[in-house]
């Protein structure tokens, strides 16, 4: 297809002029925008800055005054030295064992026109048990500061449990003593010779009446180490 644009109407060789144009006006003007002064409409008179002062009254500072805590009492445990110098180096635990195995008593047969005996055959459970003078613990002080522990034993390092059996009769005394299962060295011998000196128990009874008991104690020696 055949141009027909004219030569005249070529605006490339026009673009250098234009660029150049462009060029003045823009740095025409940006030295026109340095030069803008505003007009001077004189100094501006700002108000006066009002400073309050705080009002001592108005502002109350209240300090809240706490009790301290009482101090408590602190319990002082205060250690007392009762081992004396002539006590052997040794520990007896004096033992009754609630838990030991008892046979259960069988009452004996009797016929209608024999009269109870309950003297002889000492019985091992009765409606009200004896009782050592003091109690349990008053048993426990006695044995404790009455058996000795025998020098063969202490020498030799033997230790452990003597059962010893006795008979509580109807006046308190202690009878029948023996050991069901003994110690070597002298403690059974020893534990046996404090049960056979130990005083008047209170004696047990079955319907009211003073009966024969027979009871079992443990007597322990142990050497401390």
């Amino acid at each position: 297809m055949e141009t027909r644009k004219t030569k005249r109407a070529d605006l490339e060789k026009k673009r250098p002029v234009f660029l150049q144009l462009g060029l003045i006006l823009a740095l025409g003007a940006a030295l026109a925008a340095f030069e803008w002064k505003t007009p001077d409409i004189g100094n501006i008179d700002l108000p006066q800055r009002i400073v309050f002062d705080p009002d001592p009254g108005f502002i109350q500072i209240v300090r809240e005054k706490k009790e301290l805590p009482k101090p408590v009492n602190t319990t002082l445990i205060k250690s007392v030295d009762n081992i004396r110098d002539d006590i052997p180096a040794l520990e007896l635990n004096i033992e009754i064992d609630p838990n030991a195995e008892v046979e259960p008593y069988l009452p004996p047969v009797q016929l209608a026109d024999e009269p109870e005996d309950l003297s002889d055959e000492p019985f091992v459970i009765v409606q009200n048990m004896p009782e050592f003078p003091g109690g349990e613990a008053a048993l426990f002080k006695y044995l404790s500061d009455n058996i000795v522990y025998p020098l063969q034993a202490r020498e030799a390092g033997i230790s452990g449990t003597v059962f010893v059996t006795f008979v509580i009769e109807p006046d308190g005394s202690v009878s029948s003593v023996a050991s069901l299962r003994g110690v070597p060295g002298g403690c059974t011998e020893e534990a046996e010779r404090v049960v056979k000196s130990m005083p008047d128990w209170n004696p047990g009874k079955q319907r009211g009446k003073a009966v024969r008991v027979r009871l079992n104690l443990p007597v322990k020696f142990s050497l401390r180490n």
